[in-house]
């Protein structure tokens, strides 16, 4: 007779109090755990790249001004145009360069803003370069 041999073929015990527990259930009491929450986050914000912003010198500004000025005297043609802007990032240093293809809607000059068709407002300070066939079309600036 072996010790266990009073135990061995009785049912298996199923509490009337608790309620049974999924295999699911059972393995996340076994799951790694966090102490440090957040830390994986901060790492990958640290790790991400962000570009500085140019410096534009007074040549490539009065570029840029003559550019504006093209588009605002023909306006009313809707040019299409292709313009390169920094964004600043929102949580650290530098940010991104972004470039968008559309037609201009207004110059705003109050607000120092380029307004186009699909509702993208570009701060003209942002303003790094303007492509467009209308630029060409009428002369290089």
């Amino acid at each position: 007779m072996g010790n266990y041999d009073d135990i061995i073929n009785l049912p298996h015990h199923q509490s009337t109090i608790h309620p049974h527990m999924s295999a699911l259930d059972r393995a996340a009491q076994f799951s790694p755990f966090a102490a440090l929450t957040g830390h994986g986050d901060a790492i990958s914000e640290t790790a991400r790249l962000t570009d500085a912003r140019l410096e534009l010198d007074e040549t490539k500004k009065e570029e840029l001004d003559g550019r504006l000025q093209m588009i605002r005297e023909h306006l009313a043609m809707e040019p299409e145009i292709a313009i390169t802007y920094f964004v600043p990032d929102a949580k650290k240093e530098g940010g991104s360069y972004l470039r968008t293809t559309g037609t201009v809607k207004k110059l705003d000059d109050m607000g120092h803003k380029v307004i186009m068709a699909d509702g993208t407002s570009i701060p003209m300070e942002d303003i790094y370069e303007i492509e467009g066939a209308i630029l060409e079309d009428i002369g290089n600036i």
